[in-house]
C-alpha cells in the first residue's frame, strides 16, 4: 500500500530530511505490516520508497534517514538518469552480456498476450495484440527471462566452477533495486536485466554472490575474497551502481 503524506501527517516533518526528492514526489511512504524494520528503497529513475514498520516513532524515521543520508543521495544519482518507465516497443534490443542484437519486428493478433519467436540468430518476431504496448512488453520480459535463465545460469555454473564455489541453485528474477542476491541456504537470484551490461560486470556480480555462499555480510574478509577474484571489483562495483542507465524502459512497464 502506498500512503501519501496526507495520510501519514506526523512523518512529513521526518521525511524533509530528503531533501534531494523533487517537486513531482519521486518518494512515498508504505506502511507494511510485513516489516520488522524500517528500509529504503531508490528505483530507476531516482524515485525513492521509505518502508516503514507499523507504530514506529518519527524519532526513529528521523535517526534511520540521517543515518542513510549519503547512501540515499549515492543511489539517487546513480538511478535518476536511468531509463525512464515506459510502454515503447522496442525495435531492436541489444544484450551486451551475450553479445547478441536482435531486431524486433511485430505482428497482430487478436491474442491478449503476445509470443515472441526468434528467427536465426538476430531477429525476433512478436505476435500479439498491437494495440497494447504492456502485452507486448511483457510478452518480451518473458522472453527474455528464459534466455537469461539459461545464458547467466550457465554462466553462473561456469564461474563457480572455475572458481571453486559451490551454490544450492539459482534463480531469475526481475528486481527493481538490486542485481543479485545469495539466501543463506544457497540459492542465487540473478536480475534479468544483468542482459544488458557487459560481460565483465556480469561476471563480477557473478563472484561477487558467490562469495557470499562463504561470508553472508559485507564484511572486510568478504570484500579481501572478491578482491582475490577480481582485483579491479572496485571500478567494476561502479559500474554495476550506473548499470540501471543501460536497461530498457520496457523492462518496467
Amino acid at each position: 500500500m502506498h500512503v501519501n503524506r496526507s495520510q501519514l501527517p506526523s512523518f512529513s516533518p521526518q521525511l524533509q530530511l530528503f531533501d534531494a526528492r523533487s517537486a513531482d514526489d519521486r518518494w512515498t511512504v508504505r506502511v507494511s505490516g510485513r516489516a520488522r524494520r524500517l528500509s529504503v528503497r531508490i528505483y530507476p529513475g531516482g524515485r525513492v520508497e521509505v518502508v516503514v514498520p507499523p507504530g514506529a516513532s518519527p524519532a526513529a524515521v528521523q535517526k534511520f534517514i540521517g543515518t542513510h543520508r549519503q547512501w540515499i543521495h549515492r543511489r539517487v544519482a546513480d538511478l535518476s538518469t536511468a531509463a525512464p518507465v515506459d510502454n515503447s516497443r522496442p525495435a531492436s534490443i541489444k544484450l551486451p552480456a551475450i553479445g547478441r542484437h536482435y531486431a524486433v519486428e511485430y505482428e497482430h493478433a487478436g491474442e491478449s498476450a503476445a509470443r515472441v519467436r526468434v528467427a536465426g540468430e538476430n531477429a525476433l518476431f512478436v505476435k500479439g495484440p498491437l494495440h497494447n504496448d504492456r502485452a507486448l512488453a511483457a510478452g518480451l520480459r518473458n522472453w527474455l527471462a528464459d534466455l537469461a535463465h539459461e545464458q547467466l545460469g550457465n554462466e553462473l555454473a561456469k564461474v563457480a566452477a572455475e572458481s571453486g564455489f559451490r551454490y544450492g541453485r539459482a534463480q531469475i528474477r526481475r528486481q527493481r533495486t538490486r542485481w543479485g542476491s545469495c539466501s543463506a541456504s544457497g540459492t542465487i537470484s540473478l536480475n534479468v536485466c544483468l542482459m544488458f551490461l557487459r560481460p565483465q560486470v556480469v561476471r563480477y556480480l557473478l563472484l561477487h554472490e558467490l562469495c557470499h555462499t562463504k561470508h553472508m555480510n559485507h564484511s572486510a574478509k568478504f570484500w579481501a575474497l572478491v578482491e582475490s577474484y577480481e582485483p579491479d571489483y572496485r571500478a567494476l562495483d561502479q559500474e554495476l551502481l550506473r548499470g540501471w542507465q543501460s536497461v530498457p524502459g520496457w523492462m518496467f512497464s
